[in-house]
């Protein structure tokens, strides 16, 4: 008797229960601090674990009002969209010939960059200070923060986008160039276009690492420059009994990331299944 193969995604009730342990270690904090902004700081003494009763507004509204929540925010997005416009602009740049190009030396140089995804930021960290504050004194400014980060970003993004520009047909660049297109208006007006899953596919991850980043703007941002990590534990130091404040902060805080994310999932996956299959 052959036993046909189970499709993909219809695993047994094992599977299932694994899966939905890991959903809840994975959203269970995030569940409780959001429910705990909408609770007193004495409903969360008397019982941490309950549900809001009755339901706080105030901890949201007086951080939604607070001028500096919206000074930290401001100051993550423009370093989060800067880091992600140079790590996509210079990632696709450099998995272009990488990917179209045959020249020598070219898989020793990719394989660089595929090292470059074992090298943490934090063992840099210091180097990264004294070249940033010292050598090119950019010290408490975006661009100080943004450009290390998006120089970690460059090798995932060069790792994801290679195998995907490797599967676009070489017929369309020998059509365009028989049509007067230049290899420079090739990459610009065909290439781009074709590969923008994979590109907000990256822009992505760039992004949600760059808002969530915490030890290099720890070291070089101060004051008005810092950004919303910073935020929280300013917010935690100065507001340390009031519990429940500090959980909408946090909350708030981290809710760009996650509608980001969760806005461009299928985007995501489907880059992805992109550069998997190519």
């Amino acid at each position: 008797m052959i036993r046909r193969a189970r499709p993909f995604g219809s695993g047994g009730p094992l599977v299932y229960l694994l899966a939905l342990v890991a959903v809840i270690i994975t959203l269970g904090p995030v569940v409780y601090g959001a429910l705990g902004g909408f609770r007193s700081n004495e409903q969360l003494a008397s019982d941490p674990s309950g549900l809001p009763d009755p339901w706080v507004f105030s901890n949201y509204t007086a951080v939604l009002t607070n001028e500096t929540f919206w000074r930290y925010a401001l100051n993550s997005t423009i370093v989060a969209l800067v880091t992600t416009v140079v790590a996509v602009l210079f990632g696709v740049m450099a998995a272009y010939p990488l990917a179209r190009y045959q020249f020598k030396g070219r898989e020793p140089l990719f394989m660089v960059f595929v090292l470059g995804l074992l090298f943490p930021a934090a063992v840099a960290i210091i180097p990264l200070f004294i070249l940033v504050s010292r050598n090119l004194h950019l010290a408490n400014t975006w661009w100080g923060v943004a450009l290390p980060q998006a120089a970690f970003a460059l090798p995932i993004t060069v790792v994801i986008l290679r195998p995907f520009l490797m599967a676009i047909p070489r017929e369309l660049e020998e059509a365009a160039l028989i049509d007067g297109a230049s290899r420079v208006g090739i990459f610009w007006r065909l290439v781009v276009p074709l590969s923008m899953p994979a590109l907000v596919t990256v822009g992505v991850l760039a992004f949600v690492a760059s808002w969530n980043a915490y030890l290099l703007p720890l070291l070089l941002l101060q004051d008005d420059m810092r950004t919303l990590p910073l935020g929280v534990a300013d917010y935690s130091s100065e507001h340390s009994s009031d519990t429940a404040g500090v959980l909408a902060f946090t909350t708030l805080a981290m809710i760009p990331a996650l509608i980001l994310f969760l806005a461009m999932q299928r985007r995501i996956v489907s880059g992805l299944q992109g550069a998997v299959k190519g």
